[in-house]
């Protein structure tokens, strides 16, 4: 499996530094409550994929990607959250503190988070997008040999993509962190809470409209 695993990680890194979902689920989070809520967020991702991992292992996703009404719950479910996710966003951004208020709260995220509520928020992004699912089922039989027992090595796979995954989300979660310790002006805070807004409720709309 040493070739198949090289070449899977190579692919893997591409798909996990590229922008979706996930990643503006997080920036919101990182931009609104901070970078403690944008890191649960981002475990919150992991937890999905792994459940999605666990579902192509046992050969569940198969029956969402063949299944019409099953893929087309999900996709409007997560579609509903991310867009119900752009309006918080865009209700923040509205809740701006005057120039003084805002002086003795540098620093400081203008609404608390808990972990466990960053958290779900990660996690039913991504449970509720269906094409993670069939993501799995699509790109993980690629590198199994032909007729080996596939659910060890999907879970395996499926591991090592969380983990990148993870650990890319908290990369981006420090960095976002630190960039927006320089736009805490709350006009320019504004505008990005309602840009991530906007973001999230483009995404939420294309995910409703998209085929599989």
């Amino acid at each position: 499996m040493g070739v198949h695993l090289l070449v899977f990680l190579g692919v893997s890194a591409v798909l996990v530094l590229f922008p979706g979902p996930d990643t503006a689920v997080v920036t919101k989070s990182v931009l609104v409550h901070g970078r403690r809520a944008g890191m649960a967020t981002s475990l919150g991702v992991g937890a999905g994929l792994s459940v999605w991992t666990l579902a192509a292992a046992l050969g569940i996703a198969s029956l969402v990607r063949a299944s019409v009404i099953a893929f087309t719950v999900l996709k409007l479910a997560g579609a509903v959250y991310l867009i119900w996710l752009g309006v918080q966003a865009i209700r923040a951004a509205n809740h701006v503190p005057d120039g003084g208020e805002a002086a003795t709260m540098r620093g400081v995220p203008r609404s608390a988070l808990s972990v466990r509520t960053g958290f779900r928020q990660g996690l039913f992004s991504d449970l509720g997008n269906p094409k993670a699912g069939i993501f799995f089922t699509s790109l993980l039989p690629q590198f199994v040999d032909p007729g080996q027992s596939v659910f060890v090595p999907f879970l395996v796979l499926g591991i090592i993509f969380v983990a990148m995954t993870i650990l890319w989300l908290f990369i981006y979660c420090v960095v976002t962190a630190r960039a927006a310790q320089t736009l805490m002006r709350p006009r320019v805070r504004a505008a990005l809470d309602r840009a991530t807004g906007v973001v999230l409720i483009a995404i939420g709309l294309k995910v409703a409209t998209e085929h599989r």
